[in-house]
């Protein structure tokens, strides 16, 4: 058997994430599939998450070996400080009042904040970034509107790479592209109940 750590490391992941949405959203009524309710679709996206956890932790008992990277001292730290400025983000954000003592609101910034600091590591920068981004794209959804999300969640994630980084002007046209293109598929066509602009 050629393991390769990575690939179980990320399909055990893959299953721990969708395992843990699908018990969350057992509070949300799922309707069916012509009706569908709060929780129907992020109950298919989490049974597809966890069969593709499985087929990656399948597959990565035998397509190695792949071993895991050691972690530095400074991919240690700044997971440590992550975790800790996320608590505390999270704990905070209810003292700002309104939209943020909502639960899931304060949550999103505690998260938001913890995936920023991890991403001081270069090790971390990467994941840091992009899941810093959803979380930006939750919160700026609601009040915000569709395109401010989407330039929020875009500009992050741009980050990640430095190529990016270096190349504003193309990450402001795909910004364009991008939003032009939900506006398209999720508002005209798709016709989906979600404000475009801010709602402040």
């Amino acid at each position: 058997m050629k393991v390769n750590a990575k690939d179980v490391a990320a399909g055990v992941l893959l299953i721990l994430i969708a395992a843990i949405g699908l018990y969350l959203n057992q509070d949300h009524s799922l309707g069916s599939a012509r009706r569908m309710g709060p929780g129907y679709m992020p109950m298919m996206v989490f049974w597809l998450q966890l069969g593709l956890g499985a087929f990656v932790l399948v597959a990565g008992l035998f397509n190695g070996p792949d071993p895991l990277e050691k972690w530095t001292g400074l991919d240690s730290v700044s997971m440590a400080l992550g975790i800790a400025a996320g608590i505390i983000a999270w704990k905070a954000a209810p003292l700002l009042g309104g939209f943020f003592a909502s639960t899931y609101n304060a949550v999103g910034v505690g998260m938001m904040v913890g995936f920023l600091v991890i991403c001081f590591s270069a090790g971390w920068r990467l994941i840091g970034y992009v899941c810093a981004s959803m979380c930006i794209f939750g919160l700026l959804l609601e009040k915000g509107g569709l395109m401010l999300a989407l330039v929020g969640t875009i500009f992050v994630a741009a980050a990640a790479e430095p190529e990016h980084r270096s190349r504003p002007l193309g990450v402001l046209g795909m910004t364009v592209f991008l939003l032009a293109l939900c506006w398209w598929i999720f508002i005209k066509q798709l016709d989906i109940r979600v404000s475009v602009w801010p709602q402040f």
